[in-house]
């Protein structure tokens, strides 16, 4: 039987205890610049507070629902079943290591491969969005009131449209570059915003195309179901559905989106 309701909210409520939890350890630290830098296998940086987030996140999660599994960025898989918790408990490190707020806390619940609520915790940025399926797309900045998005009416490439652009690396090196560069001629603005801020901007209308390549689920898992919720298109770079082996991203309000992917598939 399908999630109801009630079973999403539950969820959601859940997803946001444990972004507090968090940041209850992420923003201490990072405000103080207090910790230490290590590197991992894949030479990418971590900290103890990315450790003592994963941690608090599922401490929180485990309590309300104990029988579902985790996938997370710093411990990996845990348990088995059709309800899987996505967690990067910093998405961002660099950013938090090298003292700047473009950085975030990721939290998703997947069903049978559906991403079913999500939240986006970005308390050094004094941003939360959140979202869950059929519900719509939710931001609350610096503690104010929350309010509904959505994206941009933008249908065509012209003077107004603005992309933002995150990891390029693989695109960079085949021929989709040159596509990527056709767009940006046709558009008035590329931009670099990167991790979650750029998203955040499109669900909430201020910027029109996100494209990035070298990515992962655990980094976008949340930010899926927020630009869908908030009107939008979000696949991989050749129009395939957002899973867990997901390596890139093209995110639009769905004339935008559409007109990119044919550019891409070019």
């Amino acid at each position: 039987m399908a999630p109801d309701a009630a079973f999403l909210a539950r969820a959601l409520d859940a997803a946001q205890r444990a972004a507090d939890a968090a940041e209850a350890v992420t923003l201490p630290r990072y405000r103080a610049r207090d910790f230490s830098v290590e590197t991992k296998a894949d030479a990418t940086p971590v900290t103890e507070a990315d450790r003592g987030a994963e941690a608090a996140i599922k401490r929180v999660l485990r309590a309300a629902f104990p029988d579902h599994a985790f996938y997370g960025e710093e411990e990996g898989r845990e348990g088995d079943g059709d309800f899987l918790w996505l967690i990067d408990p910093i998405d961002g490190t660099k950013a938090f290591v090298r003292g700047y707020p473009f950085f975030s806390t990721q939290i998703a619940l997947m069903h049978a491969g559906e991403i079913l609520a999500g939240v986006s915790a970005a308390g050094a940025y004094g941003e939360r969005m959140w979202a869950t399926r059929g519900g719509g797309a939710f931001l609350a900045s610096n503690g104010g009131a929350p309010r509904r998005v959505g994206v941009s009416p933008a249908t065509t490439f012209d003077a107004d449209t603005a992309i933002s652009t995150g990891n390029l690396r693989t695109l960079a090196s085949g021929p989709r570059w040159n596509a990527l560069a056709d767009l940006v001629r046709r558009s008035g603005r590329i931009r670099g915003y990167g991790d979650f801020v750029h998203y955040h901007l499109l669900a909430r209308g201020a910027i029109d195309l996100v494209v990035e390549s070298d990515l992962n689920i655990l980094d976008i898992a949340p930010l899926v179901l927020i630009v869908r919720e908030a009107g939008g298109v979000f696949t991989d770079l050749d129009g395939r559905a957002i899973d867990l082996d997901t390596r890139s991203a093209l995110a639009g309000p769905p004339a935008l989106h559409a007109d990119a992917l044919r550019a891409f598939a070019a």
